[in-house]
């Protein structure tokens, strides 16, 4: 295949010496419509915390429980870049909303691991997804599967590039 090289993605890619006025205007609008998807995201998980009376924080919290499982303190700091003190403070908070509960690792005795009450979770929050969930497969309906693919593995990889990003200004800033 000449003129054509293996991209990222693994896809073959047309050889690019120079950028175009076409594909950086496409870049530009790919990087505002991030940004724009970035603020809304923001803006979307702080109404929905805010009516269940809980922070944005809290919120994510307990969807990296539902997500990833059970963990402990330290995992659950480790995966949501807070301190410890202010993930004692969460885990304190959210239990007293019956949110998740604290349990003693049954290997070992002196780890406690934090699990979600998935069922009260969801009972509560999906209610306030459903609307956007709905407006989403609407809009996932113009694409084809092929363009579907490329959108979850650019998300996918965006979040991977995010998250380093994430843990790189924490060790240069040291917070």
């Amino acid at each position: 295949m000449s003129g054509e090289s293996q991209g990222r993605s693994g896809r073959p890619q047309q050889k690019r010496s120079v950028t175009t006025a076409v594909r950086q205007n496409l870049i530009e609008r790919a990087d505002l419509g991030g940004r724009e998807v970035s603020t809304a995201t923001v803006m979307f998980h702080d109404a929905v915390a805010r009516v269940r009376g809980l922070s944005a924080t809290d919120e994510k919290a307990l969807d990296v429980l539902l997500r990833k499982g059970p963990m402990t303190h330290a995992e659950l700091a480790a995966e949501t870049g807070l301190a410890r003190p202010s993930v004692t403070d969460l885990i304190d908070r959210l239990e007293r909303r019956r949110y998740l509960k604290r349990t003693r690792d049954p290997s070992d005795g002196r780890r406690v691991i934090v699990s979600v009450d998935s069922e009260r979770v969801l009972g509560d929050m999906e209610p306030l997804f459903a609307g956007f969930a709905a407006r989403l497969h609407t809009l996932y309906e113009r694409y084809s599967d092929d363009e579907l693919r490329a959108i979850a593995d650019f998300l996918t990889r965006a979040a991977v590039e995010q998250n380093a990003v994430v843990g790189e200004l924490k060790r240069q800033h040291g917070v």
